[in-house]
């Protein structure tokens, strides 16, 4: 993963270039918090997260719920379930409930880097 200042969403589908971008799923987008991140000892982008929060309690967002990010609109799908393993022994137990959660892409747009996440009501 690389870090963009800024990238295109791609309603139904994801990151626009994004190999892990799943057309008509459920997995179409990743959020990851840097406050795990750092707890971790883990750089932003190593556990493959489109999007890096800071300061948004995503264990608190629940299926169904809509984030705006810039110009797209994200609807929450499902929690992430920890498949790391290669970044260093005994992650994936340690991400165990803490890995992001994945979401679906309402309407696509642009999203920049230090763009606000606004959260709908459930």
């Amino acid at each position: 993963m690389e870090e963009l200042a800024e990238a295109n969403v791609v309603a139904g589908a994801g990151f626009d270039g994004c190999a892990h971008a799943r057309p008509g799923g459920k997995r179409q987008v990743l959020l990851m918090d840097v406050e795990t991140l750092r707890a971790m000892d883990l750089a932003p982008g190593i556990v493959r997260e489109n999007i890096t929060t800071e300061g948004l309690n995503l264990h608190a967002l629940r299926p169904a719920q809509t984030l705006h990010v810039g110009g797209a609109e994200l609807e929450v799908s499902l929690v992430c379930e920890p498949l790391m393993e290669g970044i260093r022994t005994g992650l994936r137990q340690e991400l165990v409930g803490r890995r992001g959660m994945l979401c679906r892409v309402l309407r696509g747009g642009t999203v920049r880097q230090g763009d606000p996440i606004r959260l709908s009501a459930v």
